[in-house]
């Protein structure tokens, strides 16, 4: 017996629709985009004048210090833990994160010598006795507790808080708090930060818990290094993130619009 079968004739499978090409990239903005990369030109370094008044501060008050990122605030510090060294005097440098501590540690003994230099954080002790500490902030905070409970004092006369908008962190800020208040008032604090918006307030509160002077310094209103964003596409082609015009590139709009409706 011969069965029926479907004889209705079945329509190809469809390939994938390959993804549009990518447009050509623009020689013009692709060359403004690299242009000025590479190593400087060497010239003699001058300080910047919120570096200067910072470092004058410093020989009378807490400061704080607010400006972009890589506008030269670890350059205060470092000249002052410099005239602190040379004049016997020793000081702690801290940030809130364990790879920054690192890259400080180091920076610091290119600087001053690895006899001078000592790292405390969750993983590293190493010259723990140094006249310069780098450390995380929870070390810090963590000597100032013991020292409270052993009636002792931390050896310092200067104190660095790097980042220290982390004050403001949710779950972490506790920290910052805990080490500028329980810092006793003979040691100087230096704060630096480049997000901190409501500076005259932050030293005010400062002064308060303190009982001592803080001043603010700001820095220049731009970053001296402009960020300059791209997107790199699968075939190696760069293109730049941003247009003349200050608005995404429409080329990448273009791509963002079709990848979301494929």
């Amino acid at each position: 017996m011969r069965r029926n079968y479907d004889k209705t004739k079945r329509e190809p499978a469809r390939r994938p629709e390959r993804p549009p090409a990518h447009p050509p990239v623009n020689p013009s903005g692709l060359k403004k985009l690299l242009e000025g990369i590479g190593t400087p030109r060497r010239a003699p370094f001058k300080p910047d004048p919120f570096q200067v008044e910072a470092l004058a501060m410093l020989e009378y008050e807490d400061v704080l210090v607010t400006a972009p990122t890589g506008s030269g605030k670890t350059w205060i510090a470092r000249e002052e833990i410099r005239r602190l060294l040379a004049n016997g005097q020793r000081a702690w440098y801290t940030s809130p994160l364990k790879a920054l501590t690192n890259s400080k540690y180091q920076e610091f003994i290119d600087e001053f010598g690895a006899d001078r230099v000592g790292i405390l954080t969750g993983d590293r002790k190493e010259n723990w006795d140094a006249p310069l500490i780098v450390g995380t902030t929870e070390i810090y905070r963590n000597q100032l507790f013991d020292s409270l409970r052993g009636g002792s004092e931390v050896s310092a006369d200067l104190v660095v808080l790097d980042e220290a908008h982390y004050l403001a962190d949710e779950d972490r800020g506790h920290v910052w708090e805990e080490a500028i208040i329980l810092t006793p008032p003979r040691i100087r604090l230096l704060l630096l930060s480049a997000t901190i918006g409501n500076a005259g307030e932050f030293a005010s509160w400062l002064e308060e818990v303190r009982g001592v002077r803080c001043g603010v310094i700001t820095g220049p209103g731009k970053r001296p290094v402009p960020l300059r964003s791209a997107l790199l596409l699968p075939d190696r082609q760069l293109i730049p993130l941003i247009g003349d015009d200050g608005r995404i590139n429409p080329h990448v709009a273009r791509m963002i619009h079709e990848t979301k409706n494929a």
